[in-house]
């Protein structure tokens, strides 16, 4: 058998913006069925197709702050905002067909890195509270609850619970100080 290839972490290029819809749709498809994650006291709605919102449209996704894609075509992307004056991963992505290879863990540190690179001082982000691939794996990473959300991102905590997010299981907002 031979090993797979290690895709490259780029800035997206305007052509690849145009095919991240179809990863982040395809991502979205390893919450299918998800219930019951494992984290004592925490549970979730047994989450189909069409539960959770569209993906991001192209026009969005090209207004985006940077977007960080893994191989060509894209197989994963990290989005990266700006809330509250600092780094905000809006969407982290990986096609099913390249999940469990770490992908995700290197579009992290690529994402970490650049906010440092940009004199950025913190990277936050909005997960789920149970799904082993969300807050777990994030704290993984160095990120650790934020308790009460302050400023735009307890608005956008707030914007989560108004698309319904809230409703399919427990969500947390997370930072990392960036050194």
């Amino acid at each position: 058998m031979r090993p797979r290839a290690v895709p490259v972490i780029r800035a997206a290029g305007t052509e690849d913006v145009a095919l991240l819809p179809a990863v982040e749709a395809a991502s979205d498809t390893l919450l299918n069925g998800l219930a019951e994650p494992g984290s004592p006291g925490v549970s979730m709605v047994s989450m189909g197709p069409g539960m959770l919102p569209a993906p991001a449209a192209v026009p969005e996704l090209a207004a985006a702050l940077h977007i960080l894609v893994a191989g060509v075509p894209p197989v994963g992307f990290a989005r990266i905002e700006e809330v509250d004056g600092q780094a905000h991963l809006e969407q982290l992505s990986v096609h099913p067909s390249a999940a469990g290879a770490g992908l995700g863990r290197r579009l992290v540190e690529s994402a970490l890195q650049w906010a440092r690179e940009q004199g950025y001082r913190s990277m936050t982000l909005c997960t789920f509270a149970g799904v082993p691939f969300n807050a777990p794996f994030y704290r993984s990473c160095g990120f650790v609850p934020v308790d009460v959300p302050q400023g735009e991102l307890r608005a956008l905590r707030d914007h989560e619970r108004q698309l319904g997010l809230d409703g399919l299981g427990p969500r947390v907002a997370m930072r990392r100080v960036l050194q």
